[in-house]
């Protein structure tokens, strides 16, 4: 009997899950992969004197350059649409890389986020131009990197290291469509678009770790 109810879970949860993913805007199941293998984060340290790390992590990737100023508004943006919904996830973070040198300006709009919100899975990183350059190369992007070495666009890149976006048909409006971005500036864009497509991997690696966890405890009870 234990052994039918085991295999009947088997059987139900995929489809509950479906179910559960179909409910995206987009309707997707999985957002496709853009770029493998995107370097590591660059040398650099933190406000805090740490290292950051993309292996392990749902990461939102981004560049402010050497003007903070001109980004504060996009810092904003990020931090209502993106942070305010998924910082309770411990796997999710926001790495913000900046140039040696704006210590003080990332300190100062830090210091207004946190009247606002738990900043704990915002991480700036303080690297040297050629770094910067490098990494975001690794990206692979059709936009290239500012020369002040910033972007308004933003990315998402998985815990495997690969950048996510969208290719191919969209299900909802038949068209084929192609986004490895996401401009940062716009929060409607955050809102419609790279909210949702956030919420689609971490459901992909909560459905992966609920399989492996339904898995292990079929084979024990078997």
């Amino acid at each position: 009997m234990k052994r039918k109810i085991v295999l009947l879970s088997l059987l139900v949860l995929p489809l509950a899950m479906y179910v559960y993913f179909s409910m995206a805007k987009h309707n997707s199941l999985y957002l496709p992969i853009i770029t493998k293998n995107v370097d590591e984060a660059p040398a650099g340290k933190t406000l805090d004197s740490k290292t950051v790390q993309l292996k392990g992590s749902i990461s939102i990737i981004g560049f402010l350059g050497k003007d903070i100023r001109k980004k504060k508004e996009t810092i904003f943006n990020i931090n209502q649409k993106l942070n305010s919904k998924y910082k309770e996830f411990k796997d999710f973070q926001i790495v913000m890389v900046v140039p040696d040198g704006a210590q003080q300006e990332v300190q100062d709009v830090a210091a207004e986020l946190k009247t606002m919100a738990d900043i704990t899975n915002w991480k700036f990183i303080f690297a040297q131009p050629a770094d910067i350059s490098a990494f975001y190369n690794s990206l692979k992007v059709r936009e290239p990197l500012g020369e002040d070495l910033s972007t308004y666009n933003i990315f998402i890149v998985d815990k495997e290291r690969s950048l996510r976006g969208r290719k191919g048909e969209n299900k909802k409006t038949g068209k084929d469509e192609y986004k490895d971005a996401y401009n940062s500036f716009s929060a409607a864009e955050l809102h419609n678009d790279m909210t949702d497509d956030v919420k689609i991997v971490l459901r992909e690696y909560r459905l992966a770790l609920k399989k492996n966890d339904t898995l292990k405890g079929a084979k024990r009870k078997i």
